[in-house]
């Protein structure tokens, strides 16, 4: 789901105005009785454009729940939208968002904690999920969010590309920036100084915390603050520059990318613009139909040390302070995260690929157990050695996550780091510069955030 994302001044205007209107009489977890028996309206909102993954959860979810009727606002998340109906009274009891936003809502007081849900349901955090993953939603010692989702970047390489131009697959190893860099001159191509070819496209800005993060780097300090600053953050701005400096420069890459057709059958792979990209766990699926026309293998993202290394972007569900039906929140976002629920889904993809003949590449649920029995079942050869060893990749790399930081100037600190690292590039500011910048404005975001506590 693509989230738009507000202003920090926006944000901080909404939040006066809910916890002005909320503070006096919203619920709090304290109040409720998570074990007690579901029943009654549930209001949520998410599942915007839900597939057939979302749609087997929400069925499952539903037969958990019968005495519980769900009425679902199926819209895309919007911070400002999310802050008002608040403010108004109108208060969903579930709401899914992406994982950055949570803990700002924490802060703010905005959404409960889901401890005594968790332990009313039988749920241990720390064993359903990832660590990386529920360390997203963890602050101030308590979980406020039920993930869902955590689908690892990795390199897809273009073998076609890398044969012809004498690379291999060790040469691209973001641990090593000079041989790295050695292997993208080789690939790279132009065309009066317009790329026709890039060796690799790192994609900058979208991927701006993985190279930051996987170069020692940090986003925050333990207890959510930004650390924008911080001089480890240099190392990975300084291999983003070189990486783009030595493919025409971040402008003629940034015209070059937003150019390609990504979903279409005139894709990267297929035409051959890439020797190698950065991608998240779903692309393969982007590229399954098209086996016959490409050529791909993959390697881990690396950090300094030579490990692999990933991040745990995605969603979870939160209850809002103030819900009305609690306790079937509880329930709900339980059963929709269950390995039952996603052992569903898995089994209705199955069914999809079965129909429309396509490769599985599993489903990354945000939790272990499931991600291993979906694997196991329902992730069979494809008769393509390249591409299934691209979804092993995957699956290899999602056990190295790590957390973003949780934050509540978690989306802030994103913005603001996705500012600085196209400063920089661009030549508009030097890294220190862009990054000093930064650190300003997600401080502002922080301390409105937490002035409330």
């Amino acid at each position: 789901m693509r989230n738009r994302l507000i202003g920090t001044t926006a944000v901080a205007a909404a939040s006066v105005i809910v916890l002005a209107g909320c503070s006096n009489d919203a619920g709090t977890a304290d109040d409720v009785d998570f074990s007690a028996t579901p029943t009654g309206t549930l209001a949520a909102w998410g599942f915007e454009n839900a597939d057939d993954v979302g749609t087997a959860r929400l069925d499952y979810a539903a037969e958990q729940l019968s005495d519980v009727e769900v009425q679902l606002d199926a819209t895309a998340f919007d911070s400002q939208k999310f802050t008002t109906r608040i403010a108004s009274g109108d208060v969903p009891d579930v709401v899914q968002m992406d994982r950055r936003y949570v803990t700002q809502y924490a802060a703010q007081g905005l959404i409960m904690p889901l401890d005594s849900c968790f332990e009313a349901q039988d749920v241990d955090a720390d064993d359903r999920w990832y660590e990386s993953v529920v360390d997203d939603v963890r602050y101030e010692d308590q979980v406020w969010g039920a993930p869902q989702f955590y689908q690892p970047p990795a390199i897809i390489l273009n073998k076609r590309v890398m044969d012809a131009a004498g690379v291999t697959a060790d040469e691209i190893d973001t641990s090593q920036p000079d041989v790295l860099l050695a292997a993208i001159e080789k690939m790279y191509q132009e065309s009066g100084g317009v790329p026709t070819r890039l060796g690799l496209d790192p994609v900058s800005t979208g991927q701006s915390a993985l190279w930051i993060l996987g170069a020692g780097g940090q986003l925050t300090d333990d207890d959510g603050v930004p650390t924008l600053d911080d001089p480890s953050n240099l190392a990975g701005m300084e291999l983003l520059q070189r990486i783009n400096d030595a493919q025409g420069g971040f402008a003629q890459v940034k015209s070059f990318t937003d150019a390609f057709d990504t979903f279409g059958d005139a894709n990267q792979y297929v035409t051959d613009q890439v020797g190698a990209q950065v991608n998240a766990q779903w692309y393969p699926n982007v590229l399954s139909p098209y086996l016959e026309q490409i050529d791909i293998e993959a390697v881990p993202f690396r950090d300094s040390d030579g490990e692999p290394f990933s991040v745990s972007g995605g969603q979870a569900f939160v209850i809002p302070a103030g819900a009305k039906n609690p306790g079937a929140a509880c329930a709900w976002v339980s059963a929709l995260t269950s390995g039952e629920a996603w052992n569903a889904a898995g089994e209705a993809r199955a069914a999809t690929r079965a129909a429309d003949g396509g490769a599985n590449t599993g489903l990354f649920t945000g939790s272990p157990q499931p991600d291993q029995e979906i694997r196991e079942k329902w992730v069979t050869p494809s008769g393509n050695e390249g591409f299934d060893q691209v979804v092993a990749t995957y699956y290899d790399v999602v056990d190295y996550g790590t957390s973003f930081g949780s934050s509540p100037a978690g989306q802030d600190i994103q913005n603001e780091l996705n500012n600085a690292v196209t400063a920089a590039l661009l030549g508009d500011k030097t890294a220190e510069e862009a990054l000093a910048d930064a650190q300003d404005a997600a401080m502002r975001a922080y301390e409105n955030a937490v002035a409330s506590r």
